[in-house]
């Protein structure tokens, strides 16, 4: 049985403040756009918007309807392309998979590496894709904790399980 660890919303608020500020503190680059990767995502690239006075657009890869994100990838690709700056803001860094699927498809689309950054809540060090910006690290060979935020505890008990149990190799 995984530990299902909450995080309230007064945390799920200083982690935001702490990505607002890192991003503050990084004077050689600045995003013209979040983009909340959904459906992790969306909730903190709203608060992250409200926080920094950034305007925010989403990518909805959870819905699992077939392309229906690859018309925006290509889309915000062009955009990068022209010189505008993107951060993907998602929940958390665990296994990478969502960052490196959409780092291919925005590179395939020809988005420059250079225009397009990451941000997570949580960021685990052993994933495996980086991102820029964090509001804090787990080790996911030490930690198997299947965090909870916010938006997700009102969903079921059996359904926070099942999420949890997608990926057992995470919290086993």
């Amino acid at each position: 049985m995984p530990v299902f660890t909450p995080i309230g919303h007064d945390a799920f608020v200083a982690d935001v403040r702490a990505l607002a500020a890192a991003l503050g503190a990084d004077a050689g680059w600045r995003a013209d756009y979040l983009i909340g990767i959904g459906r992790g995502g969306l909730v903190p690239a709203v608060y992250l918007s409200h926080a920094t006075g950034l305007a925010t657009l989403s990518c909805d890869l959870s819905s699992n309807v077939k392309d229906f994100a690859d018309d925006v990838l290509v889309r915000l690709a062009t955009r990068a392309g022209a010189g505008e700056r993107l951060l993907f803001v998602d929940d958390i860094n665990d296994s990478g998979r969502t960052i490196g699927l959409l780092r291919d498809k925005l590179a395939a689309a020809g988005a420059p590496a250079a225009h397009i950054r990451f941000a997570t809540l949580i960021d685990n060090v052993v994933s495996a894709q980086r991102v820029d910006y964090r509001a804090r690290t787990i080790d996911r060979t030490t930690t198997k904790d299947w965090y909870v935020f916010p938006w997700e505890a009102v969903a079921p008990q059996a359904a926070i399980e099942d999420d949890a149990a997608e990926v057992p190799d995470r919290i086993a």
